[in-house]
């Protein structure tokens, strides 16, 4: 015990000398830690780089898309008509033929429309595919040596993953770039665009919070990879820090199709309709399905006997239990092909058989 009061003691007398050496300068005060490296800071740092890294390798390949109407002064009938030319739009490059992606609603009016590239090339619009179901458009343009982008694979997409939008901000503000997070999957929105007043409901999309803009419209969603994991399609309104985007892989088939033929064949029912939840069809005493809103003329679902109205519960025997079922299993059916449906008309149930045509070229 006397050893252990003994040890104790010396130690505090060890330390009252140590501290009075510090006290009379004998001893420096300052004695250099080992610093520790701010892992906070190297994080930042590592994804300010993959960013940049990104920015330099993709954006040659974002083009603005642009748009020539002849202009009249309205208040001189004897003024000669001026042609002007806007920027409306973004696209991006898919392939070295002069194959570009953009949104339809960028290139929906019979006009005459250019693509600009960031070194200050303008090229005249060759052929034009508007998708019937998707706001997608592709162009093509005579010109050689442009660089195409990597398309990735939207469905290993995770939610809070990096995603990084270039476009053409407000038409006015070329290769702007946005970074934010996938903020969710599998959203089906009606977005619009306010150069075209264009609205239209769209299934299965990205969201995320990087700044989608007017002028963005048809410009690359990217991961920090440099890879294409969407094509975006502007914002629904009044949404803030919300921005939507097509998922790649919905338009792969169609860019590659397009690139090998030059036209695309898609399958094609001819309904437009909305997704009845079972929530929603028990407060109002339906079954659950898709409530056909309008059917196209001289489509194969007017040539079945599909009405507005009419409920499509099942088709070919699968329950309409989700919101993209029924896009689904059409994009998914051969031209020629039956599908069986079941429709609930009028508190009665019926079965009809539509023969998938293909869509109408744009």
């Amino acid at each position: 015990m006397n050893r252990i009061l003994i040890s104790i003691a010396a130690g505090v007398i060890v330390a009252i000398a140590l501290y009075q050496a510090q006290v009379r300068g004998l001893i420096p005060s300052n004695i250099s830690q080992p610093k520790l490296p701010n892992l906070t800071t190297q994080t930042i740092i590592q994804e300010e780089n993959a960013v940049i890294k990104v920015v330099e390798n993709v954006s040659s390949s974002v083009v603005a898309i642009g748009v020539s109407r002849r202009v009249v002064n309205p208040f001189d009938p004897f003024s000669i008509p001026k042609r002007e030319d806007a920027t409306i739009g973004t696209g991006f490059v898919v392939s070295d033929k002069g194959v570009i992606v953009t949104n339809k609603h960028v290139v929906s009016d019979s006009a005459r429309y250019t693509v600009l590239t960031k070194d200050g090339q303008k090229y005249e619009t060759k052929r034009v595919y508007k998708d019937p179901v998707l706001d997608l458009a592709l162009v093509q343009v005579d010109a050689t040596g442009l660089k195409s982008l990597q398309l990735g694979d939207s469905s290993k997409l995770k939610v809070g993953q990096v995603a990084i939008a270039i476009g053409n901000a407000l038409g006015r503000f070329t290769n702007t770039v946005t970074t934010g997070v996938i903020s969710g999957l599998g959203r089906r929105v009606v977005a619009g665009d306010p150069f075209s007043g264009a609205a239209e409901s769209l299934d299965n999309l990205i969201q995320t919070d990087a700044a989608i803009n007017p002028g963005n419209s048809g410009g690359p969603l990217l991961n920090s990879s440099g890879q294409v994991i969407g094509v975006n399609v502007a914002t629904t309104e009044g949404a803030q820090n919300i921005g939507f985007a097509i998922p790649i892989d919905t338009i792969k088939p169609i860019i590659e199709e397009f690139i090998t033929k030059g036209t695309v064949s898609r399958p094609f029912l001819g309904i437009r309709y909305r997704f009845i939840s079972r929530d929603v069809a028990i407060l109002n005493e339906v079954p659950q399905g898709a409530f056909v809103q309008e059917v196209v003329e001289r489509g194969p679902a007017e040539a079945a006997g599909v009405q507005d109205g009419d409920i499509i519960t099942k088709i070919n025997g699968q329950t309409i239990d989700t919101e993209n079922k029924v896009a689904e299993t059409i994009s998914k059916s051969n031209i020629g092909s039956r599908l069986e449906l079941t429709i609930f008309r009028d508190g009665k149930e019926i079965q009809i058989s539509a023969i998938v045509g293909q869509s109408p070229q744009e």
